[in-house]
C-alpha cells in the first residue's frame, strides 16, 4: 500500500504482535524521507499515519483515500482503529494533495476536516475475453452457469446476504463465491455453515491470472452486495468484461454504474433474492445489461484519463 516513485527497495517488517503492517509503513515512510525523491504517494488510511515523516523531509505527499477504512468491521474496536483514524486525519493535515475514489468520501473530507480533496476513481482496461476450460475442468462451470461474487471474503462485502438471499432463489444455476480470507479464517468458515445443505453454493478459494479471466468472461451475473466500499475495482472489472451486475445501493456502487446494472437495498436479503430470482427468470433482461456495460464502462473509466489527472496533481506547486 505504499508507494514510492522511480526506485523499488525493500524495508523491513516486524512479524510479531500484529505490527507487520505498521513497521512496513514506518519503514517505507523512514527510508522515502531520505531518499531522493520529489513526491512520495501513500495509499490508504494505516500507511497515511506517517504521512508527516517525508514532508518533514521537504519532500511533496499526495495521499490516495480508498475508503473509510475505519469503519470496517474488522477495525471497529481497539488500538488498530484508532491507529488507521489517525492515519485519515494525518492525511487530511499533512498531505500536499488528497486523493479519493468516491464523491461520499470527498463529501466526508470536506465536512468532517474542511479538506478540499480530489476525486480521481481507479480505472480499468478491456480485457480479453476468455472461453471456459480451467473453471470447466476444476469447477465444473460451463458459460452463463453461474453467479459470480469475486472479492475479499470480509463481512462489509453482504456475503452473507447473498447466500442467505441464493438459497431462496430457485434456478439451477450455481453461485460460485470467489476469494481468499482476509486475516482470519473464522469468517470463512462462517460462510461455509450458512451454505452448508446447499450443493449449488461453491466456494473457489483465491484465484488470479486465466482462472480469474474466465470466471469473469463466463459469469451470468456478477454480484457485489457490499454494505461499505470504497471505489469498488472488481465491480470496474466484471463490467469490463460484460457482465450484468447487481450490486447494492450504496453511493459507492451506484455512481459506477448509474443505469446500466441492477440495484438492490443495502443489506435488505428479501430484495435480493427478489433481484436474484428476476435475473435468472429474464435472460433478455440479463443480455441488455451485459451488452452495454463494456463500453459504458471502459469509457467511463478510462486509465489514460485517470493518469493524466493525477500526473496534474504531481506537477502542481
Amino acid at each position: 500500500y505504499f508507494f514510492a516513485f522511480f526506485e523499488n527497495f525493500f524495508v523491513p517488517i516486524l512479524t510479531s504482535g500484529g505490527l507487520a503492517a505498521v513497521s512496513s509503513s514506518f519503514f517505507a515512510a523512514l527510508y522515502s524521507a531520505f531518499g531522493r525523491y520529489d513526491i512520495v504517494h501513500i495509499h490508504a488510511e494505516g500507511p497515511a499515519f506517517f504521512t508527516w515523516l517525508p514532508k518533514m523531509f521537504g519532500k511533496r505527499v499526495v495521499v490516495t483515500i480508498h475508503g473509510i477504512d475505519w469503519q470496517r468491521e474488522k477495525w471497529q474496536s481497539g488500538l488498530d482503529s484508532k491507529f488507521i483514524h489517525q492515519g485519515e486525519k494525518n492525511a487530511a493535515k499533512y498531505a500536499d494533495e488528497v486523493i479519493v475514489l468516491s464523491k461520499g468520501v470527498q463529501d466526508y473530507f470536506k465536512e468532517t476536516y474542511g479538506r478540499e480533496t480530489h476525486f480521481i476513481p481507479n480505472g480499468v482496461n478491456r480485457p480479453q475475453i476468455r472461453e471456459a476450460k480451467l473453471i470447466t475442468d476444476h469447477f465444473g462451470l460451463e458459460k452463463d452457469s453461474y453467479i459470480l461474487f469475486l472479492g475479499r471474503l470480509v463481512p462489509e462485502k453482504g456475503i452473507r446476504y447473498l447466500v442467505e438471499a441464493f438459497k431462496n432463489v430457485k434456478t439451477d444455476k450455481k453461485l460460485v463465491i470467489a476469494g481468499g480470507s482476509s486475516d482470519t479464517d473464522s469468517f470463512m468458515e462462517e460462510l461455509r455453515k450458512l451454505a452448508k445443505g446447499d450443493d449449488r453454493v461453491l466456494f473457489t478459494g483465491f484465484v488470479q491470472g486465466a482462472m480469474l479471466d474466465e470466471l469473469y468472461s463466463n459469469a451470468y451475473i456478477y454480484t457485489l452486495p457490499s454494505d461499505l466500499e470504497g471505489m469498488p475495482l472488481s465491480l470496474l472489472e466484471a463490467m469490463s468484461y460484460g457482465n450484468c451486475c447487481l450490486v447494492s445501493d450504496i453511493p459507492e456502487c451506484a455512481e459506477v454504474v448509474e443505469d446500466k446494472a441492477l440495484i438492490f437495498k443495502k443489506s435488505d436479503v428479501e430484495d435480493l433474492r427478489e433481484k436474484l430470482q428476476d435475473a435468472c427468470d429474464h435472460p433478455e433482461m440479463v443480455m441488455k445489461m451485459k451488452n452495454q456495460a463494456a463500453d459504458f464502462i471502459c469509457e467511463k473509466y478510462s486509465w489514460d484519463d485517470i493518469v493524466k489527472e493525477t500526473m496534474k496533481l504531481y506537477r502542481r506547486k
